[in-house]
């Protein structure tokens, strides 16, 4: 080797440990950014065939893409777990205390204790105000989880614009790479915060990316929508001030499609907004007809029978609505009566403070709510007898008796209003239960995923130790290789 060769090998070592020195400080400096991936030296070929050394950036795509779908899984499974785990404390959590369900039960045992001793004036009060429980827990629960809608289009509504926030970051940063690709300079860092929007992007919103020249990435949704190319798509979405059972959800738009929402417990959605469309559009609605289908089950259970057996149609007893007037029939479940648990209410005819009388359940043929509708056709106890049951026994049958209810409340359409009433928990109780294993099945991917991605991509501490100490040593040889040479020149001098 000539002293020429030895000199420009010993520089070339030099600017080859400066730059890994370099990526090494880096590296260990960000050792606990998850967004960052490790710089690596890699020895590449230039214009003129000669090796150099450039610093690039650790990276997997498959992984990246792995990543982004098990985040926006999660992400979802996150958002629908959350949201029944909020319906279930409305009910009264864990125990279900303040269900329709809970107090219907007890107004069965206490009417069947009043069918026992219908001389107990006391026990008539209790039905009544038994009643009153059941009514209560069907309007406020009907109006809390409609008022749950609200606020989900209101979380929709601010994800909607954190996401346009997002894309338009991503595509500054998305042009600094396709630029700086095509100029040829270090774009290892737009490339970390690129990756950092599309990890928070796929929390909203299911992602699927493609990468073309220059680096430039192009996004879709995972249903297939354009999301962004060159720039981001237009994404439409506008509140709904206040929520009625009946109420219908304005769609989200993406580049003129709508978004599909998830279903079941585990949920095939993608993002949380997919996932808080599923909430809103099919979970609450489901669980409002059922709530609606267990009031109309009261008030035909509780209805008032023409005694005669004369064909007049029921009317109401125990059980009647707001807005009710003389000659409206009560509805017979061919249609699910949307927002009727709202306006469910006891007869005034039977409420004390209100000048009723508890004791014409036992008897019949009553007023509702002060109407004068009811006729003597009605009356079963004509001579008032205090020991008279045959009406609260009918009642007692009546309400563990079958009855049907409309198919599109998902639920069994021949069953009692009590065994109605326990299998909406029991269908709410299976979804919260499937999203619970859901989420823990896809925390856990998520989990695994990212932690497959931090031993490819992340910075390991050991790692870079032990590639300081190589640098170490041959900076020592570069050293010596200098000192060698200097010598030789040295006595080169000497000589001459």
């Amino acid at each position: 080797m000539s002293l020429s060769s030895a000199i420009t090998t010993a520089q070339t070592i030099f600017s080859n440990t400066g730059l890994q020195t370099s990526a090494l400080s880096t590296n260990i400096a960000n050792a606990s950014n998850p967004d960052y991936s490790r710089r690596v030296g890699i020895l590449t070929l230039d214009s003129n065939g000669a090796q150099v050394l450039k610093i690039q950036r650790a990276a997997d795509n498959g992984l990246v893409k792995q990543s982004m779908s098990a985040t926006s899984e999660a992400s979802a499974q996150e958002t629908i777990d959350q949201k029944l785990t909020d319906i279930r404390t409305l009910l009264g959590g864990n125990d279900y205390e303040t269900a329709p369900s809970t107090y219907i039960s007890k107004l069965r045992d206490d009417l069947q204790a009043y069918a026992t001793k219908p001389n107990e004036s006391t026990l008539a009060s209790t039905v009544v105000s038994s009643a009153q429980d059941a009514a209560n827990s069907l309007n406020s629960i009907s109006q809390e989880i409609q008022g749950m809608r609200g606020t989900i289009d209101q979380e929709i509504d601010d994800q909607v614009e954190e996401l346009n926030n997002l894309l338009t970051q991503f595509k500054t940063v998305n042009d600094a790479v396709r630029q700086g690709t095509a100029n040829g300079v270090d774009i290892n860092n737009e490339l970390d915060a690129r990756d950092s929007y599309l990890r928070q992007i796929s929390e909203i919103i299911g992602v699927r990316s493609f990468t073309r020249e220059n680096n430039d990435m192009v996004l879709y949704t995972s249903d297939g929508t354009m999301l962004f190319d060159g720039s981001p798509r237009e994404i439409i979405f506008t509140a709904t001030p206040a929520y009625g059972a009946d109420t219908i959800g304005n769609p989200l738009i993406v580049d003129g499609a709508a978004m599909e929402a998830g279903n079941s417990g585990n949920s095939t959605a993608n993002g949380s907004l997919a996932a808080l469309l599923q909430v809103r559009d099919s979970i609450i609605p489901t669980y409002q007809d059922q709530l609606d289908e267990t009031a109309r089950g009261l008030i035909q259970t509780f209805a008032q029978v023409d005694q005669t057996d004369g064909g007049q149609d029921d009317l109401p007893g125990l059980f009647t609505w707001t807005g009710y007037t003389a000659g409206d029939t009560i509805p017979d479940g061919t249609e699910i009566q949307s927002g009727l648990a709202a306006s469910i209410k006891v007869n005034d005819a039977l409420v004390k403070t209100k000048d009723g009388d508890p004791t014409l359940l036992r008897d019949g043929g009553y007023d509702v709510d002060d109407q004068d509708v009811s006729s003597t056709d009605y009356l079963g106890n004509a001579d008032g007898d205090a020991s008279y049951s045959e009406i609260l026994d009918g009642l007692v049958s009546s309400i563990s008796a079958d009855q049907t209810f409309n198919e599109d409340a998902y639920l069994d359409t021949e069953i009692s209003v009590v065994g109605f009433a326990n299998a909406s928990i029991g269908w709410l109780e299976q979804l919260v239960s499937q999203s619970a294993t859901a989420k823990e099945n896809k925390d856990a991917q998520l989990t695994r995923v990212t932690e497959a991605l931090s031993n490819t991509t992340g910075v390991s501490l050991d790692e870079e130790m032990s590639l300081m100490l190589d640098l170490e040593q041959s900076y020592k040889a570069s050293s010596k290789l200098v000192t060698a040479v200097d010598e030789m020149l040295k006595s080169l001098l000497d000589a001459v």
